[in-house]
């Protein structure tokens, strides 16, 4: 199966988001950079030389960012999942993608380049919200709910009742 990897539109913050990025998520790095040239300027207006494209690995996971100019914005439809496995994993992804940026809830948040972000325990949640007609599935799910930033020991303590 080929690579499947994520392009993220930017209008002209690609390098500032990737190395923004790449401060968050250990084992990342960039891995080539591409610039505008003349070729085309009459169709991408992008100056000869400014980045038209920074691809990157944040934690050994491709990603492209594109400088495509400010015609298309990010919105919720697409998120970037981070399946945090302790509460101190998910604090550092929370905290530092939130910088500059706003929270949701249950787990979302928008960072400053307005990248939709779920920050959550996947594996957890699993096991907690498995089953709709159990009363501790109900609990935890309900206190979910009213959560920004996710809470690990709460949801346990309402799936616990």
């Amino acid at each position: 199966m080929p690579a499947i990897a994520p392009c993220l539109w930017f209008d002209k913050q690609a390098e500032e988001a990737a190395n923004h990025y790449l401060s968050i998520f250990p084992n990342s790095r960039i891995t080539n950079i591409l610039r505008y040239g003349e070729a085309g300027r009459e169709v991408h207006g992008g100056v000869p030389g400014a980045v038209l494209t920074v691809e990157f690995d944040l934690d050994g996971k491709p990603f492209t960012a594109l400088n495509g100019g400010p015609v298309f914005h990010f919105n919720e439809a697409i998120s970037l999942q981070i399946d945090a496995k302790t509460q101190d994993e998910l604090d550092h992804y929370w905290n530092r993608l939130c910088e500059g940026g706003e929270p949701s809830q249950c787990g979302w948040l928008k960072d400053k380049f307005g990248v939709s972000w779920q920050v959550f325990p996947f594996d957890l949640s699993r096991r907690l919200f498995g089953d709709p007609n159990d009363p501790r599935s109900q609990r935890a799910f309900s206190a979910m709910m009213g959560m920004a930033k996710i809470d690990i020991a709460a949801l346990q303590k309402a799936y616990d009742g």
